[in-house]
């Protein structure tokens, strides 16, 4: 659970996120994806007409949330923008970063699609490395079967180390088992093992000092590896979210030590 505990996680979602869960038990799903790979499509297939929208806080960027049952339990999907990467270039992409990061979502699904997986998984990727709670949604596989393209569900699923549904969602096609997925992953009736990154022997030295240190000041809050190598880039607008969601949730003793990241 890290320094958060489940009802703060609840109330951070209002206060931080204006996501109001009228059912506390509710699990909380995020959608990602690039622009274009029917991820509205799967929003709406999902959650149908119980759907309600906004802003996020302080942004000009659509907040759109919905709900659907399996299995006895209520899920929210939270659709999140199109983005490409999670680096923050963008306000689509730091909402969708911070979301991931600090809405600490049961489960991130990542739509992606099946005629151009390339162009797609440098998203997915980004993902893993920020959490391994996600459910990788091969999308548009019958526009993919029109241009003669198999894509090898399997293996993406052994190559990435997590779940992976191949889905038409205009027609419904593997929604039941993309909500299978979501479940199991939710309810901790899975574990994945996403597939480690390993970057040139500086970085990795260079990440392996820091990784304790951010261990000690933030347990298990925040991946400490992702936070490393954002770290690295200099991200400042990480800096600016630890502080926005977290900076008040850290224990008092560790304040100086966060403050440091500053100077």
């Amino acid at each position: 659970m890290g320094l958060t505990c489940q009802s703060c996680g609840k109330a951070l979602l209002n206060d931080k996120f204006n996501i109001k869960l009228g059912n506390h038990e509710a699990f909380v799903i995020a959608l990602a994806g690039n622009p274009n790979v029917g991820k509205s499509t799967v929003f709406n297939a999902l959650t149908g007409l119980k759907q309600h929208t906004g802003n996020w806080p302080g942004k000009t960027v659509t907040n759109a949330r919905g709900h659907y049952t399996h299995k006895d339990k209520e899920f929210m999907l939270v659709d999140l923008p199109g983005t490409y990467s999670l680096l923050a270039n963008s306000v689509e992409e730091q909402v969708a970063r911070d979301f991931i990061c600090f809405g600490k979502p049961n489960a991130t699904v990542v739509v992606v699609d099946a005629t151009c997986l390339e162009r797609n998984l440098n998203l997915v990727l980004q993902v893993m490395e920020l959490t391994d709670h996600v459910v990788l949604c091969v999308n548009l596989m019958d526009e993919a079967r029109r241009k003669g393209i198999s894509v090898d569900l399997d293996t993406l699923q052994k190559s990435l180390g997590i779940p992976v549904v191949g889905t038409t969602a205009r027609s419904g096609e593997g929604l039941t088992n993309l909500m299978d997925e979501v479940h199991d992953i939710s309810l901790g009736l899975k574990i994945t093992s996403p597939k480690n990154i390993n970057y040139s022997k500086d970085i990795e030295e260079e990440i392996k000092g820091l990784v304790p240190k951010l261990e000690n000041i933030f347990g298990n809050t925040l991946n400490p590896r992702w936070v490393a190598l954002r770290l690295l880039e200099g991200d400042q607008t990480l800096l600016d979210s630890i502080h926005q969601f977290l900076y008040t949730e850290i224990y008092s003793n560790k304040d100086t030590e966060v403050a440091c990241f500053y100077e």
